[in-house]
């Protein structure tokens, strides 16, 4: 079990394990989510039923390793979002465990926590893209990342893997991966936050309740400028008076 002062990170996560005689299998569904799109669930739902998954957790990442010179929108926006877009799915939860945690997000630190939390026949899966896999080698504590969770690398039609394969394997890193083909992966989120730049819509590219709530907020629209009024009666500026 966890430290008594990690307790709090772990109070939303599923109930798994109780059963010995069993083998759980616990989806992690890490990222920005800045925002979450179709994508995200359709390669969750895959994944699930490729396989065999319990239950899918998606992890907000608190604040990203890898997007620390870029705005990101806050996390308590992006943790929203995700509950959101995952309500009528009975096997997608949402964690805050990575937006409570202080401090830079790493995967491995994500992990180590869950693999403390749950006993050992609960499996952990971690779910990134087919893009990611290929950089994973360079997270922080790789080999660490590697020995705690089965990776599952989601990549759209067409995605030439070799490139994947070719990174695990001049690792030395002895990863397990498998690869699923997810067609709604030509979503980005960054496409999404450039098309709200842009005015554009979002429909069926997110669900209506993130889309209602990115345009509650407000979030992704560009800054707007500010506007300083005319001075119609010629009373600021060279008059020395202290107008209020």
């Amino acid at each position: 079990m966890p430290l008594s002062n990690e307790a709090s990170l772990v109070s939303d996560l599923p109930a798994l394990g109780q059963d010995p005689g069993r083998t759980y299998r616990l989806g992690i569904m890490g990222g920005t989510f800045d925002p979450i799109h179709n994508g995200h669930l359709v390669a969750a739902e895959q994944a699930c039923n490729d396989l065999d998954l319990d239950v899918v957790v998606f992890v907000p990442a608190g604040s990203p390793a890898f997007k620390q010179d870029r705005r990101v929108s806050s996390p308590e926006d992006r943790h929203a979002m995700t509950l959101l877009a995952t309500a009528d799915n009975p096997r997608f939860l949402v964690s805050r465990m990575e937006v409570d945690r202080p401090g830079v997000t790493y995967t491995v630190d994500t992990l180590e926590l869950l693999r403390a939390y749950y006993p050992d026949n609960v499996e952990l899966y971690f779910i990134t893209g087919a893009d990611a896999i290929i950089d994973i080698i360079t997270w922080r504590d790789a080999a660490r990342i590697a020995q705690l969770a089965h990776l599952v690398g989601a990549t759209r039609p067409g995605y030439d893997l070799e490139s994947a394969r070719a990174s695990i394997a001049a690792s030395g890193i002895d990863f397990t991966v498998s690869y699923l083909e997810v067609p709604a992966l030509a979503i980005s989120s960054s496409d999404l936050r450039a098309r709200v730049a842009r005015g554009q819509s979002l429909r069926y590219l997110t669900s209506d309740a993130v889309l209602g709530y990115i345009e509650k907020r407000g979030l992704y629209e560009p800054p707007r400028l500010s506007y300083t009024a005319p001075d119609a009666l010629g009373l600021i500026g060279g008059l020395g008076r202290d107008v209020r």
